[in-house]
């Protein structure tokens, strides 16, 4: 199956600025090869095993399609966030999940929450959508679509995990807790299945 299927995270090698990956690796043919990444591959990133927090942004009700979620929206989620923090965002379209043209409109981190994600120094952020950004997302100042995916994994380093199940873990109020990630060392892809687990 793709590196890119189901609940999955994304390695520093799966997104370049101007041909460059995160750290300022320049993408040449000793880099990218047709055996895979050389740089940044999933294989090279260690276990995820850190506090996790669930900002709950869609709460009782599911966001609106294509919503760009705000920085004052992740604020108002209400969790404490620290440095090394895995940060999981709720948009309620997890749900749609079975649904899949309604799914691929779900609501989105929009570039300022990105951002405001990366300068507190989140070790990992992950949200119940395809992209989290949204699909459609195309940032003007950026110049870029999933500008999110620009922000976090080339200029911040920081991995994104798509398509994950928060219902039950809203559903139960819970908002911290340890996490746990172990991305497949699959040499030279740009992703990997997981199943992350929330131990409350």
């Amino acid at each position: 199956m793709p590196e890119h299927s189901g609940t999955h995270i994304d390695a520093l090698s799966h997104q370049a600025e101007d041909m460059t990956l995160h750290g300022g690796v320049r993408i040449d043919s000793s880099v990218q090869t047709s055996a895979g990444f050389r740089k940044h591959g999933i294989e090279t990133m260690a276990p995820l095993i850190a506090r996790g927090v669930l900002l709950d942004v869609a709460g009782s009700k599911r966001l609106p399609a294509n919503h760009l979620i705000s920085v004052d929206e992740l604020q108002a989620a209400g969790a404490e966030i620290r440095e090394g923090d895995v940060v999981l965002v709720r948009t309620g379209w997890g749900a749609a999940w079975n649904e899949p043209e309604a799914y691929l409109t779900a609501a989105g981190v929009s570039a300022e929450g990105s951002q405001w994600l990366a300068d507190r120094k989140v070790r990992a952020v992950g949200a119940d959508n395809m992209a989290f950004d949204t699909v459609e997302s195309f940032d003007k100042k950026l110049g870029v679509s999933l500008p999110g995916h620009l922000i976090l994994l080339v200029r911040s380093g920081i991995p994104i995990i798509e398509n994950l199940n928060l219902e039950e873990l809203a559903a139960a109020g819970v908002r911290e807790f340890a996490f746990v990630c172990l991305p497949l060392k699959m040499r030279g892809v740009t992703g990997s299945p997981v199943r992350p687990l929330a131990l409350a």
